[in-house]
């Protein structure tokens, strides 16, 4: 073999070597992005894929009928879902996208105490649905699922289902959402959900253009990401340091005030 073939050979397998690098490189970031969020802490890392879909996401075609808020929605036009007492002295609120793999982290992360202080009435959370996916990635699967999750409201069944769309999410690129027989499945594993009230009210999109207008206001709110968490109207969703027990820890210190 020639001295020119080998020094080809050669440099064709340092350019492959090359290459597998920075595809290791590549894939270890989008690992990261998902899955890293315990160690670089979950409100943090998350925050890095919500501001990437607020920043590339864009308005997409939704409901074209009135806007009809689901019952017991509260705030102004009646944009959020309330779940907790009233009487509670601190109000979480949550501007979140069923299709965000944050807004599952951060769930999976937070829920049991969120649970806790719920039940507790110390906590009383305000959740605001929003499609920012859609406009990211295509799809509706956004806009169907915080139909469904309205319709659920509807049938008092809010917070079940909205956990149980959160324990089943797709894949951030796969809109399964989107197909209203998939939120129907969903809704089967939530006892009580499956009334044909609740059916007609997802395949109608009862609430499609009440999606659409939460959508709008998070974006004139001058938010940057889902999700977009707010403790008493402070975001502690930008707070790295915040953790499950330094969240109950304030939530207690304000009902002792």
């Amino acid at each position: 073999m020639s001295e020119k073939n080998r020094d080809g050979k050669r440099t064709a397998r340092e350019r492959l070597a090359v290459e597998r690098e920075k595809q290791k490189a590549t894939e270890k970031r989008r690992r990261a992005l998902v899955v890293g969020a315990g160690v670089a802490g979950v409100l943090g890392l998350a925050a890095v894929i919500g501001i990437i879909a607020a920043n590339a996401g864009k308005d997409q075609g939704g409901g074209a009928g009135p806007v009809v808020a689901p019952m017991g929605a509260r705030g102004k036009d009646g944009l959020a879902i309330p779940v907790g007492k009233d009487s509670a002295k601190s109000t979480l609120t949550v501007w979140e996208d069923f299709r965000c793999p944050a807004c599952q982290v951060f769930e999976t992360a937070y829920r049991p105490t969120l649970h806790e202080l719920v039940d507790s009435g110390k906590l009383r959370i305000e959740y605001h649905l929003v499609r920012l996916i859609d406009g990211n990635l295509g799809g509706s699967g956004s806009l169907r699922a915080g139909n469904a999750a309205a319709c659920a409201q509807d049938a008092g069944k809010f917070r079940d289902y909205h956990d149980a769309l959160y324990a089943n999410q797709p894949k951030e690129s796969d809109d399964a959402y989107g197909d209203n027989a998939k939120l129907i499945e969903v809704a089967g594993k939530v006892s009580g959900l499956g009334s044909a009230a609740f059916q007609k009210c997802v395949k109608d999109g009862a609430h499609d253009s009440w999606v659409d207008k939460s959508n709008k206001a998070f974006r004139t709110g001058g938010f940057t990401g889902t999700p977009t968490v707010l403790l008493d109207d402070k975001n502690i969703y930008q707070d790295r340091t915040m953790t499950p027990a330094k969240l109950k820890q304030m939530v207690e210190a304000a009902g002792r005030q």
